[in-house]
C-alpha cells in the first residue's frame, strides 16, 4: 500500500516539476510581438468575417504590417479605422469610397411569376439542385432562400415577399453575402453613387416579360438617355458604370419597367 502511495507522490511531483519547467520555458522563449502589430490587432473589429480576403483579423493585421495589405483593406471598420491603422503604421491614410452590398433583383412573389409553390430547405444551393433553378419563372431571380441571410453576421439582410433586401445601415461591406449567393445576384456598389439596376436577368425581352413585371428588357432607353455614358449593356441587361455615373437619374426617368431606382 505504501509503495502505491509513494509512487503516486513521485509521479505527481514529477508532473508538477515538468509543468513548472514548461511554463518557465514558455515565458523565457516567448517572442515579444511588435507593438505596431499588436496595436493593429487591437484596433481591428475582431469579427473575423473574411471580408478582407484573409482568414481573420489577425491574418489581415500581419499582412498589413508586412506590406501585403493596405490600411483600407478592412471593409467593416470604415474610414475611421482606415485612418487609425494608417496612423499606427505612420503612413498616409488611403482615401476610398465606402461600398455596400446590393441585390440585383426586385422579383418579389408579387412582381414575378412562380411556376409552383416550393416547400423545403431554405438553403439556396440546395434549392437549385432540388428544383432545377428555383420556383420562379425567371432563372436569374432571387430564390427567396436564406443562404445570404445565414452568411451575414450583422443581420443586414431580410426576406420580403420572396426577395432578399439589404439594410444599408446595418451592412458593413464584409462581402460574405456576395459569395453565398449561388446566382451571383449580390454585388458591392459605391455608396456615393445612388442609382441601381435592380435586375440580373440576361434572357432578353421575351423571357423577361413572361417571368417578371419589372425586369430589364434591354430596350436601351436608359443608355440613350444617359449623357455620361454610364449605362452599358451586358448581353440584354442594363448595367451601370459607376465611374461615369453622376447621379443625374435620367436613366430612372427613361426606364419603362421601373427596374432602375435611386435616392
Amino acid at each position: 500500500m505504501n509503495t502505491i502511495f509513494n509512487t503516486i507522490i513521485v509521479l505527481g511531483g514529477l508532473g508538477l516539476f515538468f509543468g513548472l519547467l514548461l511554463s518557465f520555458a514558455g515565458v523565457k522563449l516567448k517572442t515579444k510581438e511588435n507593438p505596431k502589430l499588436e496595436a493593429m490587432k487591437d484596433a481591428l473589429p475582431g469579427v473575423n468575417c473574411g471580408g478582407c480576403g484573409r482568414a481573420g483579423c489577425g491574418a489581415f493585421a500581419e499582412d498589413l504590417f508586412s506590406g501585403k495589405a493596405t490600411a483600407d483593406g478592412c471593409p467593416v471598420g470604415g474610414t475611421e479605422l482606415n485612418h487609425k491603422l494608417a496612423g499606427i503604421l505612420g503612413v498616409d491614410a488611403p482615401e476610398s469610397v465606402p461600398m455596400k452590398a446590393f441585390i440585383k433583383c426586385a422579383g418579389t412573389t408579387t412582381n414575378s411569376v412562380s411556376l409552383y409553390r416550393y416547400q423545403g430547405t431554405n438553403d439556396c444551393h440546395a434549392r437549385i439542385r432540388l428544383t432545377g433553378g428555383g420556383a420562379k419563372a425567371c432563372v436569374y431571380g432571387c430564390l427567396g432562400g436564406s443562404s445570404c441571410i445565414d452568411a451575414c453576421m450583422f443581420d443586414a439582410i431580410t426576406m420580403l415577399d420572396g426577395a432578399a433586401i439589404i439594410d444599408d445601415e446595418k451592412c458593413v461591406s464584409c462581402t460574405m453575402c456576395v459569395t453565398a449567393c449561388p446566382k451571383g445576384l449580390i454585388e458591392m456598389v459605391p455608396t456615393d453613387k445612388k442609382v441601381r439596376v435592380a435586375c440580373g436577368a440576361m434572357g432578353g425581352a421575351k423571357a423577361v416579360r413572361a417571368s417578371c413585371s419589372i425586369g430589364c428588357i434591354g430596350c436601351r432607353l436608359c443608355q440613350k438617355k444617359c449623357e455620361q455614358s454610364a449605362i452599358q449593356m451586358n448581353k440584354q441587361l442594363a448595367e451601370i458604370n459607376y465611374e461615369n455615373c453622376n447621379n443625374c437619374k435620367s436613366c430612372i426617368e427613361a426606364c419603362p419597367r421601373k427596374c432602375i431606382y435611386g435616392e
